[in-house]
């Protein structure tokens, strides 16, 4: 018989089916697969050989330029200028003229003003650039051509790179261009500034200069409720959330941010909050989606454990568990389906109150015992110490929040709540032993042997244990305390002997252990 998160899809109802994907695909639609996975290099449509053709019709006049200039009907003059190393040219009869920076198309407007100037109205002009002095320019890097490139002086770094076919879009930086000269790096460029707003640094190329594209660094892909989605290379030191928001503008509907990637060779689903957003680190590979959610309709929801793909599923409020267990893939092999369970905000809120409170009634009542002698108040007075040491590391414990959904290989059907985990435990062969146990480790798990025996094989009993409070905890959250079967993937814990005059006070603090041992899944020592 399969198992209910094996059913298929297409045994649903067709309503159902329809009521479960629309919050889906408002939400998260492209949570199915990486945000991103399809995504272009940001820029990779820059190069298409526009800026060096465009620069080679205009050229921009620089020292060591040549000028045929004729001049009649006023001052007359037949023969080529060369422009000096000021930028400027000497017009026989006319003057200095400077030239540098000037377009070959706007010579001809910038000499008659100079003629006008100078009184020679009626002089007639003619005027064109002779040679542009050449360069030679070496592309080297991450670039589809690499090699030596002629052009002006006045030509930009971009030319130069359209001529050398553009940046390798998959391995190419866009962010880290070096200008070498002379074997030094003597500037770097970095092109997002100019495809976001027409900034670039402008520095003078000489002949001989190298361009060297670096290797692309971080890698984010950002998607979603954005104005630019793209794969974002981050530079070191920027690459926190803030700094892709600044690249990938997200639109103002966007309030939430689904990350996934992996961190440590594990997989990482993150959903945050566009302010928590900004201040999380990135990684190489991550893919950013920006949400932008109907704050109240939608529950977020997260699946950890043997499972494949998607760990983060939006979901209609109200929804519940078998709602969600459709778009679970798990891994058939791994996984222990009878075992799942479900950590709930809510349910660990309540049992940290209900520790709290049985600590501070712990607590008041070990101050208010009274005494009958100087020595039983000397006793009281130990005892009320230690109690307070106690209860100031159990008030550290943060309990699972642990909902028993599952018994006997059924799944109960629970309402799910924002902010829950579904846990789907992995298969195990081994049984862990702790708690007050000489040597604390997981055992290989045997059907012929007893709790007894697993704390034998864990060193038998510490001298502060309870023997008659042995813990067994199963892969589903469940506990039992009456020396049942020992399973596979069960937690064997020993409780902690508490020894005292004060039987309220024996009878609260074991409770109180229990109660943390069931949890947290830990044992927190207490003696006199």
């Amino acid at each position: 018989m399969k198992h209910p998160l094996s059913r298929p899809w297409r045994a649903v109802p067709r309503s159902l089916r329809t009521l479960l994907l629309l919050p889906l695909l408002l939400a998260a639609s492209a949570l199915a697969a990486p945000a991103g996975a399809d995504l272009a290099p940001f820029g990779s449509g820059l190069f298409q050989g526009n800026f060096a053709r465009s620069e080679e019709q205009a050229r921009e006049i620089a020292p060591g330029d040549r000028i045929l200039l004729r001049l009649w009907g006023g001052v007359s003059f037949d023969g080529a200028l060369d422009v000096n190393g000021q930028g400027a040219i000497d017009i026989p009869e006319v003057g200095s003229m400077t030239v540098a920076g000037l377009q070959e198309g706007q010579l001809d407007e910038a000499l008659r003003s100079k003629l006008n100037a100078a009184g020679q109205e009626a002089t007639q002009t003619y005027c064109r650039l002779l040679n542009a002095r050449p360069i030679t320019i070496t592309v080297t890097g991450t670039v589809k051509k690499p090699g030596s490139y002629s052009g002006a002086v006045s030509d930009s770094i971009l030319a130069f790179l359209d001529r050398a076919g553009g940046i390798e879009p998959n391995r190419g930086s866009y962010r880290t261009i070096a200008l070498l000269r002379g074997g030094a790096e003597i500037a770097s460029f970095d092109l997002y500034p100019f495809i976001l707003r027409g900034e670039i640094a402008s520095t003078r190329l000489q002949n001989n200069d190298t361009i060297v594209v670096r290797e692309k660094g971080i890698a984010v892909s950002a998607s979603g409720e954005s104005r630019n989605a793209a794969r974002f290379e981050l530079r070191q030191g920027e690459n926190k959330g803030a700094d892709l928001i600044a690249l990938a503008e997200p639109l103002p509907t966007a309030s939430h941010v689904s990350l996934t990637g992996t961190r440590d060779n594990a997989p990482l689903n993150l959903y945050l909050s566009m302010r928590d957003f900004r201040a999380t680190p990135l990684a190489d590979g991550d893919s950013v989606q920006f949400l932008a959610d109907v704050q109240g309709d939608t529950i977020m929801v997260t699946v950890t454990g043997a499972i494949k793909g998607v760990s983060r599923f939006p979901l209609r409020k109200g929804a519940r568990l078998s709602d969600l267990r459709q778009y679970i893939a798990v891994d058939p092999v791994q996984a222990d389906l009878d075992a799942l369970y479900v950590k709930r905000k809510s349910v660990a809120a309540r049992q940290k109150k209900a520790i709290d409170e049985a600590l501070r009634r712990l607590e008041q009542s070990s101050m208010t015992a009274t005494s009958a002698s100087p020595e039983e108040a000397q006793i009281r007075t130990h005892e009320a110490e230690m109690i307070a040491r106690f209860a100031e590391k159990a008030r550290r414990v943060e309990p699972e929040g642990i909902v028993v959904v599952g018994e006997r290989g059924k799944v109960a059907d629970i309402a799910l709540e924002d902010g829950d985990i579904v846990v789907i435990p992995e298969k195990s062969d081994v049984v862990l032993v702790s708690g007050e146990v000489v040597m604390p480790q997981a055992l290989v798990w045997s059907k012929k042997k007893d709790a007894g025996d697993y704390v034998k094989g864990a060193g038998g009993f510490t001298g502060r244990a309870d023997t008659s409070q042995v813990l067994l905890l199963r892969p589903n959250g469940e506990v039992d305390r009456d020396g049942g079967d020992v399973r596979p993937g069960d937690q064997v814990i020993v409780l902690p002997r508490v020894e005292s005059k004060n039987m309220q006070a024996i009878k609260d603090i074991t409770q109180i252990v229990y109660q943390i041992a069931v949890a947290a899944k830990l044992v927190i020592p207490f003696s006199f």
